[in-house]
């Protein structure tokens, strides 16, 4: 998943959806008395209506849809607890500070959208900024309660107290790659599928040669998830949630060594890496102000001004039919950056998460929401699909537009990514149909997520975490985008630097700190 890099086209992944089919089952839980009643079937007194906040992440749609959705699930949220959804929203503009403001400002929340691996779950856990769940799931959300496993819920404890809801039963691929058109790459003499950075770079090279008009990739230097992906197709090394700022430099080893800390960073991964982006930068693969550049790839891919984009898995699913319609016979491909020697991580259940507020005035009303959303096939289907006839109808057991249907008109998006099942999911058309060999790729040769249960202590090296992150912050975008003059004495100078600001005090207390973590593993 994503701390990575996100950005708007996350808007997209809200509704790429799993290809499992719906089961057409369905519960409807946390049932009260109907009308405003007094007594849910819990035990719990709901005579008194209230109004529960979910905070999410993405931009507000602004076309009326969304609150004419909340009109419909909250008709069966009043029969069901006496009780109104509202949602909040983090938009993406400086999304990090946002979302980590919000939870420090104190401001009562009822539920709000987390990550252990994207929106900084633990470190906001850590400072109290969530609340325990361990007495209040049983009762008021006893269906989730009992769907999660006990070893699911060890991956969302902090100090044995549970602080979030895993979004343990949503089947999705989050791995990162490079987007590329296969007709152009066919064109170019590249008959089999990209495996490599080498064999991305000559496609570039022949953009440069044969397109003209075309710039080969037209990112911007705010986008370094690429240094990652390089790491991933040329090591071993599997990423680690410790917070460096632009460049990842703390991994661990292998998975076979995942208890060990390392870092690419500090070895000829990374020079060459270095070496590989100049050569890149000189040859003009992408524009020469990078570094400055604020445009959009994914609309400039779309329209036929750029030859490739990054993203993951789930975008591509949805991309490939887009492209198929906005560029016909491009033939979207994806070199996902496991394809190079099959180092492919399971992303952790935590991915998509739900806390509820350490501030909260009614968290037993919000878990009984949210057991609504995640339990009731009908609220579940508003939430995340909007209304069928408006957003949606259902054709073959897919998911497509009515006719007449107008974006801007009739578009709706929740961002619900904290709690999504696969049996309620309906699969959608838009949705590419050679996706389903390409999850059975990564499912063939992926691994588990080791680090489930690890949860980073950062109170002995958090000044030297924030000094590592202001350095990579300072020169990694330069390095990532072949801008920094000789990529050899860059690195060296980054390195130096890392230095300084305490890579080995950080590196030595990770260790540590993955020592007694593998006693922990070792000892269940």
């Amino acid at each position: 998943m994503v701390t990575r890099t996100i950005g708007k086209t996350l808007l997209a992944a809200v509704m790429a959806v799993s290809l499992t089919a719906c089961s057409g089952g369905g519960s409807d839980s946390g049932k009260a008395a109907p009308g405003t009643g007094s007594t849910a079937d819990n035990g719990s007194d709901t005579s008194k209506f209230e109004t529960i906040t979910y905070v999410m992440l993405g931009d507000k749609p602004k076309n009326g849809q969304v609150e004419k959705v909340l009109e419909k699930i909250n008709v069966i949220m009043k029969d069901k607890i006496n009780a109104k959804l509202e949602l909040k929203w983090v938009e993406w503009a400086d999304w990090q500070t946002k979302y980590n403001l919000l939870l420090a400002s104190g401001e009562p929340v009822d539920l709000i959208t987390t990550a252990t691996d994207w929106l900084d779950a633990w470190p906001n856990a850590q400072k109290g900024a969530f609340l325990p769940l361990d007495q209040l799931l049983p009762k008021y959300a006893p269906e989730t309660w009992k769907e999660i496993k006990p070893e699911e819920w060890d991956q969302t404890k902090y100090k044995d107290k549970i602080y979030m809801i895993p979004e343990n039963s949503y089947t999705q691929w989050v791995n990162h790659g490079f987007f590329y058109r296969g007709d152009w790459a066919k064109e170019f003499g590249i008959t089999e599928p990209i495996k490599d950075f080498e064999t991305l770079g000559k496609y570039f090279q022949g953009i440069k040669d044969k397109k003209p008009d075309v710039i080969p990739w037209d990112s911007n230097g705010t986008n370094g998830e690429h240094t990652k992906g390089f790491i991933q197709s040329k090591t071993d090394a599997i990423e680690l949630a410790v917070p460096t700022g632009y460049l990842p430099v703390v991994w661990g080893k292998s998975y076979d060594e995942r208890y060990t800390a390392h870092s690419p960073i500090f070895d000829d991964t990374f020079v060459d890496f270095a070496k590989m982006m100049k050569d890149w930068a000189d040859r003009g693969y992408w524009r020469e102000d990078v570094l400055n550049y604020k445009g959009n790839v994914r609309d400039e891919l779309k329209a036929g001004q750029t030859g490739a984009d990054q993203h993951h898995t789930q975008t591509f699913s949805g991309l490939r039919v887009e492209m198929d319609t906005k560029q016909p016979g491009s033939e979207l491909q994806m070199f996902a950056w496991s394809d190079t020697r099959g180092n492919l991580i399971s992303q952790p259940i935590t991915h998509g998460a739900t806390a509820v507020g350490a501030k909260s005035k009614h968290p037993e009303r919000a878990l009984m929401a949210y057991e609504l959303i995640r339990q009731n096939k009908e609220v579940y289907y508003l939430m995340n699909y909007g209304i069928e006839g408006v957003q949606y109808v259902i054709k073959d057991g897919k998911r497509a537009q009515p006719e007449g249907y107008d974006a801007t008109r009739d578009s709706f998006s929740s961002n619900f990514w904290g709690g999504r099942v696969d049996r309620f999911e309906i699969p959608s058309a838009t949705t590419w149909s050679g996706i389903t060999e390409v999850y059975k790729k990564y499912d063939g040769i992926k691994k588990p997520y080791p680090y489930g249960r690890f949860v980073l202590d950062k109170s002995k090296i958090d000044s030297q975490l924030t000094a590592m992150s202001q350095v990579t912050s300072q020169m990694g975008p330069a390095i990532a985008y072949g801008k920094a003059g000789d990529p050899v004495k860059a690195v060296e100078e980054l390195r130096s630097k890392l230095k300084a600001a305490g890579y080995d005090k950080v590196m030595a207390e990770v260790q540590r700190q993955l020592d007694e973590y593998k006693k922990l593993v070792e000892s269940k």
